[in-house]
């Protein structure tokens, strides 16, 4: 077979899985590598939580402090990630693998050069980062070391966000997930060899996770160079236009937001904790990793319904957008119940899996519960958010994006501690995202009572539909 012909095949098959395949196990295949992959994702956050806490609660709260720099890389890749690959998944529903693969290139080699970027001022400046991130004369010891590991690996970290997100694009979420779940692992293991065995203490979990992100990134670099991918990697498809640049990242806009205000969020969350002691910050630390955690499953969930929404509204299928938007929402608000009853029961021994010290579980215990609430309102939320980015609606998608991340929450962080002390900032994530729940809901009223009602003809029927003509 020709190398046309087998990229022929590709979008076929691509056609057949995105268009032809009730939307339910659609979203639900696409769905269970992205919780995977997220969910393991955020093991790295929590296994280095795990085995940092060995150390202390000084050092305990360092890995909440260098959070913040994480999620600046994570922000960068997700913008170009999520903007690329939504750019990618309505060239591929019109036939142009060309374009869509320009539009790869480009995001991932500009998050290659920005991050770099970022990494070379964050070690110039690190110790006025670390302070202004919330550390404390006790923590900012642990955060320093840990830091320049994290600044290292800030380069793999982005490139990485931007493959996983394009894989997903298209389809290939599968082998989004070995990408992430390898490096997952691979951290679990050299977390206690590099930390105990070698006895390098923090320095071995920094080192541990840098290594990892790195092979993350040559494994999911492989999957687009072996042929595994309709779009691809090359150098002569980097087209240096400012335009198309710019379109990647208006499109990615709402991911910037949503992750850059996490990052925003998590340095004034710090900073509120910061007068009640390296225990307060080291339990709303862990709080927050626990709600990383559960919440990555709602990410991962929402996900499964980008491709879906992308493609099928481009390609005028706005029957299947409907069902396939409507499935998640149900699909989210199931397993984060689920989640959400298993954390708050068992919210002590998580606490205390991370930091067996009584004052950070006595901190931890409430922001825990309060935080499994919150995860309950989020399906709607962020399933819409992330359906809006994906059909090209930036601008809602960014508004309702920055609610729950930032216009809300950190408001509330600063305001409710006046009233209620410590609870405010225990509780303010969950009425951030309550609030952002209702005000998501005539969001997507409007949106519907525009999407026609009745499917178009798409390009990509004359050349795969059968007849001509799409099966719903």
């Amino acid at each position: 077979m020709t190398k046309q012909a087998a990229d022929t095949e590709k979008e076929r098959a691509q056609y057949e899985k995105m268009i032809l395949t009730p939307v339910g196990p659609l979203v639900f295949s696409l769905a269970i590598p992205g919780i995977v992959s997220m969910m393991t994702g955020m093991i790295y956050n929590l296994v280095d939580a795990f085995f940092v806490g060995k150390l202390g609660t000084s050092a305990s709260a360092s890995v909440g402090i260098v959070m913040c720099i994480q999620s600046i890389f994570q922000a960068l890749g997700f913008m170009l990630g999520h903007g690329a690959g939504s750019i990618i998944s309505v060239k591929l529903a019109e036939g142009r693998k060309e374009e869509a693969s320009e539009f790869l290139v480009d995001s991932f080699f500009t998050s290659l050069i920005i991050s770099a970027v970022l990494t070379a001022l964050g070690l110039l400046f690190l110790d006025p980062l670390m302070r202004l991130m919330g550390s404390t004369d006790t923590i900012l010891p642990y955060a320093r070391i840990y830091g320049i590991f994290i600044l290292a690996a800030g380069p793999a970290f982005s490139a990485s966000c931007v493959l996983n997100n394009v894989l997903r694009y298209e389809g290939k979420a599968f082998f989004a997930m070995i990408g992430l779940v390898a490096g997952g692992i691979l951290n679990m293991i050299g977390d206690p060899i590099l930390m105990f065995g070698f006895d390098m203490g923090i320095s071995g979990a920094g080192l541990s996770t840098a290594a990892s992100q790195y092979i993350s990134l040559g494994i999911l670099f492989y999957m687009f160079m072996s042929g595994k991918t309709i779009s691809s990697i090359s150098l002569k498809s980097f087209t240096h236009k400012p335009h198309d640049l710019l379109h990647i990242m208006h499109n990615g806009s709402p991911s910037l937001i949503r992750q850059g205000m996490n990052s925003v969020s998590t340095m004034v969350l710090n900073n509120c904790a910061m007068p009640y002691g390296d225990a307060a910050i080291a339990a709303m630390t862990i709080a927050g990793r626990i709600m990383l955690f559960l919440g990555s499953a709602n990410i991962g969930i929402g996900q499964g319904l980008q491709p879906v929404a992308g493609y099928n509204y481009s390609a005028g299928k706005f029957r299947r957008l409907r069902d396939a938007h409507r499935f998640t929402v149900v699909f989210g608000e199931a397993v984060m119940c689920v989640l959400a009853v298993l954390g708050m029961i068992f919210a002590a021994d998580i606490v205390a899996v991370f930091r067996d010290d009584p004052e950070v579980i006595a901190y931890g215990v409430p922001a825990v519960r309060f935080l499994c609430l919150a995860v309950v309102a989020q399906p709607f939320a962020i399933s819409s958010q992330m359906m809006l980015q994906s059909i090209g609606q930036s601008g809602k998608a960014a508004l309702l994006s920055s609610l729950r991340s930032g216009l809300i929450y950190i408001p509330a962080l600063v305001l409710l501690p006046h009233f209620i002390g410590f609870l405010g900032i225990q509780s303010a994530q969950f009425l951030s995202d309550f609030l952002s729940c209702l005000i998501s809901i005539p969001f997507m009223l409007r949106f519907y009572k525009t999407v026609p009602t009745a499917d178009r003809h798409g390009p990509l029927d004359d050349m795969y539909g059968k007849n001509g003509c799409c099966r719903a």
